[in-house]
């Protein structure tokens, strides 16, 4: 289902499902993260979705600060597979995080515009919405298997809809994938 008018990347709290008809395989991304033959062939056949909360807070550390920052928190779900949970601060400041499936990782999100974006594909095909730094850009290592990976976040029109996408560089070495993720908003959040 398109995003509705009120989802923007300022808003993108609610349930999401990756569309695999619209969405390159991640087949190549994962390889190049050093994610098992089998694992990448489960996540292949499985169903993705995400549920994203959104809102202002203080920000988490190592930002000292006492002014509120955005925080996106996702749970992300495969049918038949461990879940995994990214708690984003959108702040530039360097976290850690360990799952099951990336390993331990250093990541850090901001609020971008598109001509802070150097890399073509990552800066390719949004829909440019509000002024300023209305996109997010996340950039992630993981030291231990070697690879970077660096994601923009917005809108586009995907087959004349408004969708959710995300594209995803990574590299290793001299070793690149890279893909579009696209997805369906499948409902709001129930209140906690």
């Amino acid at each position: 289902m398109a995003a509705p008018a009120n989802k923007t990347t300022k808003n993108l709290n609610g349930h999401w499902t990756m569309n695999k008809s619209l969405s390159d395989s991640s087949e190549p991304v994962l390889a190049l993260q050093g994610i098992g033959y089998i694992t990448r062939k489960a996540i292949g056949l499985a169903t993705i979705t995400i549920e994203v909360r959104q809102y202002e807070g203080p920000p988490s550390p190592p930002n000292t600060s006492t002014d509120p920052v955005t925080h996106i928190d996702i749970v992300q779900s495969a049918s038949k597979l461990s879940s995994t949970q990214e708690n984003r601060c959108m702040d530039g400041f360097t976290r850690g995080h360990t799952d099951w499936l990336f390993g331990t990782v250093e990541g850090s999100s901001r609020w971008v515009s598109l001509d802070e974006v150097a890399d073509e594909f990552l800066k390719t095909g949004w829909e440019v919405e509000g002024e300023g730094k209305s996109f997010i850009t996340n950039v992630a290592k993981n030291a231990e298997r070697g690879w970077v990976a660096e994601q923009v976040w917005g809108f586009q029109i995907v087959d004349g809809e408004r969708r959710y996408c995300r594209h995803v560089v990574v590299t290793k070495g001299e070793e690149r994938a890279q893909i579009r993720l696209v997805y369906d908003f499948d409902g709001e959040l129930e209140e906690k």
